[in-house]
Parts: C-alpha cells; sequence; structure tokens
C-alpha cells in the first residue's frame, strides 16, 4: 500500500485543478475569428480542465491505476463542492455579475460530479489496459475516451431538456441558434458549448503527451501498486 504522502502531490494538483476549472467555466473567452465569436463556444474552463487527464495519466504511470482510482475520487468530491460553493461565493465577492438559481446549482453540481467520475474512471481504464504498448497510446487514448464521455455526460445533464427533472432548466442554452454561430444548421445553444469544449480537450489532449513525456522519462520504473 503506497503512502498517501507518496501521493499527495497528485491530490493537490488534482483539486486544484477542478476547483480553478469550476471557476474559470464561469467565464466566456472574448474574442472574435472571423464570423465565429469565441465566447458562444469556450471559456476559459476548456483550456485548464484537460489538465486533470494529464494528473490522472501521471498518476497510473508512477503508482498504478488503485492509487490513480482514488485520486480520481477526491477530484470527485471537490467538483462537486466547487460547483455548489464556488459560484455563490464569486458572486458574494462582485466577481461575477450574476447569481446562479440554488436549482441550477444543484443540477450543474450533479453534471460536473458524474461526468468528471465517469470520464476520469475510463481514463484510468484505458491507460492501464494500454500501458505496456507504446508510450504514446495509453494517455492518448485515455484522455481521448475520457473527454468525450466527459463533455456528453456533463453538458447533457447539465443542459438538455430532457433532464429538467434534475433541476431548473437554462433558458439561454436551449435556444436554437446557428452552430457556433455561423453555420446555417441550428441546434440549441448549448449543443455548440460541447462541440467548443470537446474539440479543445482533445487538441490539449494531444498537446499534452509532451509534458507527460518530460515528466515520465524521469522515471526510470513505475513505482505501481497492486
Amino acid at each position: 500500500m503506497t503512502r498517501f504522502s507518496a501521493y499527495f502531490p497528485f491530490v493537490l494538483a488534482m483539486a486544484l485543478v477542478v476547483v480553478a476549472s469550476n471557476v474559470a467555466v464561469l467565464f466566456p473567452v472574448q474574442g472574435q475569428v472571423g464570423q465565429l465569436s469565441l465566447a458562444d463556444i469556450l471559456t476559459w474552463g476548456a483550456f485548464t480542465y484537460p489538465i486533470s487527464f494529464l494528473i490522472t495519466d501521471l498518476a497510473n504511470r508512477r503508482y498504478g491505476a488503485s492509487v490513480a482510482r482514488r485520486i480520481v475520487f477526491i477530484g470527485f468530491m471537490a467538483a462537486i463542492a466547487a460547483s455548489i460553493i464556488v459560484p455563490p461565493l464569486l458572486f458574494k465577492y462582485g466577481f461575477i455579475a450574476f447569481e446562479t438559481d440554488a436549482g441550477r446549482l444543484m443540477r450543474i453540481a450533479m453534471a460536473s460530479g458524474s461526468a468528471f467520475l465517469l470520464g476520469q474512471m475510463l481514463d484510468v481504464t484505458v491507460f492501464d489496459w494500454l500501458r505496456k504498448k507504446a508510450w504514446w497510446q495509453a494517455p492518448v487514448m485515455g484522455s481521448l475516451v475520457g473527454s468525450v464521455v466527459d463533455t456528453t455526460i456533463f453538458f447533457s445533464v447539465a443542459f438538455a431538456a430532457s433532464f429538467a427533472l434534475l433541476g431548473p432548466q437554462d433558458g439561454f442554452a436551449l435556444e436554437h441558434a446557428p452552430i457556433f454561430g455561423v453555420m446555417d444548421e441550428t441546434a440549441p445553444r448549448w449543443v455548440s458549448w460541447a462541440l467548443g469544449d470537446l474539440g479543445m480537450k482533445l487538441s490539449i489532449a494531444v498537446l499534452a503527451l509532451v509534458p507527460y513525456r518530460l515528466i515520465a522519462a524521469r522515471w526510470t520504473r513505475p513505482e505501481v501498486v497492486a
């Protein structure tokens, strides 16, 4: 059994990333690319959250799937807490101009927690299955599969009309608008948010190979826990 102190840096990093992402997701990216408004498809959380998959993969590489799952569970608890506690505090102290209804907060917390838990656990499982293959397959495939599941669950549970029984709807998210704000086809606005979020996660999953390789190369062998 690996002592908690050995993998505490991974726990701390995961908690910080999850809390930071729950704050960053409240702030759209301001900018314009041609006719495309970045605020319609991206929040700053799309840039910070994918780091959680890098942390999970490094923990899995270093200590094995059992420890990685413990770290994921701690991140899950942080995701739930941050989703409920952080937005009201930001509104109270004037960092955001809107207050989120308590029912919406609970629905977003359920979406955030379930998406994080299932997405990260899939990442752990896929990584563990592929860890003896080529060095790049495990982190890339684990992150890709986890990201697809994470985005699908979060945006569906948080915004789709079919999940209305879980809490109040977000009327703005449900309005039909051109996909990405520029295409002829229309869809509920949250679909564009989900596609933008997923695209960023997949891009960062590939870019994360560089730090993953640099950090993992310093370990002569994995300290795998049975």
